[in-house]
């Protein structure tokens, strides 16, 4: 690799006992349109970010199949196949898309298998190592949605079966049917709601994969302690947010996204800023 940042300084997890990563990911959900919808506004930077993602040492890439929907995945596909030894490409399945910005839950086995089977096909992939239910549906009995991937798993289609956008007592349900591997919920500096389920997670030693983790908000307000971290770091706000969550828990599996090359270089750089245990404080605080 011809730069000196690199996704390994964020140190290694393990994801399902068998899945060894970096332990900053990329998200590629802002590789598609505005509003989520449709393809990139400039193609040739998403295929750039992509490769430039992988040469960074970012080798687990987090996707949906409603991330376009479609476009997100059929990018990957047609920016690092042949994929490189070691990288973990994990999706979702389990939203329908109506519209730029417009998201509704379908957690029917017969749609899940539907999503999986394109997933399958657009990546050109025999097996996906991690597969995520995207929400659940208030509709469809939850159990129903994750029986629906531990049959996927058993055809050998999934590998890992991961949850998103639950709670406490749904990863608990789940746990009773079936292994969990990971759990991806919103979490960031400015909205911890999921601090019970990552808790639950340390326990379990199950991969927690915070979205939006750069959702900071007032918190990186001219003279509050996101903005002073950063100066006094000589970063940026986002930068000093990423390397909170890394350092908060061994479980954490950060997925930034952006459509950006420079973006994303300053988001891997952030694996090398180390806060003091009165800087964590002092964010955690805010």
């Amino acid at each position: 690799m011809s730069s000196d940042i690199s996704a390994t300084a964020a140190g290694t997890i393990t994801i399902g006992g068998d899945l060894n990563v970096n332990r900053l990911g990329f998200g590629a959900m802002r590789l598609t349109g505005p509003g989520i919808w449709g393809d990139p506004e400039d193609h040739d930077e998403a295929i750039r970010v992509l490769r430039r993602a992988v040469e960074l040492d970012n080798n687990f890439v987090d996707t949906a199949d409603s991330y376009g929907p479609a476009v997100s995945e059929r990018l990957i596909a047609e920016a690092l196949r042949p994929y490189p030894e070691g990288l973990v490409i994990a999706t979702k399945g389990g939203l329908l898309r109506d519209g730029p910005g417009r998201w509704r839950p379908d957690g029917r086995p017969e749609h899940l298998r539907s999503a999986l089977e394109g997933s399958l096909r657009r990546l050109g992939l025999e097996q996906i190592d991690l597969y995520q239910l995207h929400r659940p549906d208030p509709k469809v009995p939850f159990a129903e949605s994750v029986g629906a991937l531990i049959g996927f798993q058993r055809e050998g289609k999934i590998r890992h079966i991961g949850l998103s956008n639950v709670d406490e007592q749904q990863l608990e349900q789940a746990r009773r049917i079936t292994e969990i591997a990971s759990v991806q919920n919103r979490y960031n500096l400015q909205d911890r709601s999921s601090e019970g389920v990552l808790s639950r997670c340390e326990d379990l030693g199950i991969a927690f994969l915070p979205w939006a983790p750069l959702a900071v908000g007032e918190l990186a307000r001219p003279g509050g302690p996101l903005a002073a971290a950063a100066a006094s770091h000589g970063v940026t706000p986002g930068q000093i947010a990423l390397a909170w969550l890394l350092a908060r828990s061994p479980v954490m599996l950060p997925i930034p996204g952006t459509s950006s090359v420079a973006h994303l270089e300053d988001n891997v750089r952030a694996t090398a800023i180390k806060l003091s245990a009165d800087e964590m404080e002092r964010l955690a605080a805010a």
